[in-house]
C-alpha cells in the first residue's frame, strides 16, 4: 500500500498496518540487514552509493534483530526507517517480503535527496509525531542517528554493525 491521503509519498504502508499510535523505528542497513557484504562500495574517497543501494537485495539478514522485532508487544506500530533511496523500494518491500519481517510503515528517501542519513531521519521522526505517532524506541546502528534520536528525546538501542569507525 502506497501512502495514504495526507501521508508523505515516500511512506509505504503494510496492507494490514496499524494506525498511528505507539511506535518503534528500527534501521535497515546494519540493524536489520548485513550489508557488509557491500561495503567495499563505501571503500577509497569515492564512494559509489548507487551500486551500494543497488546490491541491497542480496543482504543476509541479523536474526538476533529480526527476533527482536518478533517480539514487540503486537500494539506497537513498527517503523522501518531507511536512508536507502525510494529507488530501491522494490527490492527493499522483496527482501523483507523474503524474510518474513512484519512492519507497518516503511520510510526511505525521495530520489536526490542527499541530507545526511541524521537530518532526514530527524525530519521523518518530527513528521511521524505531527501524524499521531508516539515514539517509544528507535533501533539504529549510526552513531550519528542515535544521538539525534535521544537528543529528540526517543530512546536509541544501539547495534554495532561496524560500519562506523
Amino acid at each position: 500500500m502506497s501512502a495514504g491521503p495526507g501521508y508523505p509519498r515516500t511512506w509505504t504502508w503494510r496492507a494490514d498496518a496499524k494506525v498511528p499510535g505507539p511506535a518503534v523505528i528500527f534501521d535497515i542497513d546494519g540493524v536489520l540487514a548485513d550489508a557488509s557484504g557491500r561495503q567495499h562500495h563505501l571503500a577509497g574517497l569515492r564512494r559509489d552509493w548507487d551500486a551500494f543501494f543497488a546490491a541491497c537485495g542480496e543482504d543476509p539478514i541479523i536474526p538476533e534483530v529480526a527476533r527482536l522485532l518478533e517480539l514487540l508487544a503486537p500494539e506497537l506500530v513498527v517503523v522501518l526507517l531507511t536512508a536507502r533511496p525510494a529507488g530501491v523500494r522494490a527490492q527493499t518491500l522483496a527482501w523483507l517480503a523474503s524474510h518474513g519481517l512484519g512492519y507497518d510503515l516503511l520510510i526511505m528517501r525521495e530520489a536526490g535527496d542527499r541530507r545526511p542519513a541524521r537530518d532526514f531521519k530527524r525530519v521523518e521522526t518530527l513528521g511521524l509525531r505531527t501524524y499521531g505517532f508516539e515514539v517509544r524506541l528507535a533501533v539504529e546502528d549510526d552513531p550519528a542517528n542515535l544521538e539525534m534520536f535521544e537528543s529528540e528525546g526517543v530512546p536509541c538501542l544501539y547495534v554495532h554493525s561496524g560500519y562506523y569507525g
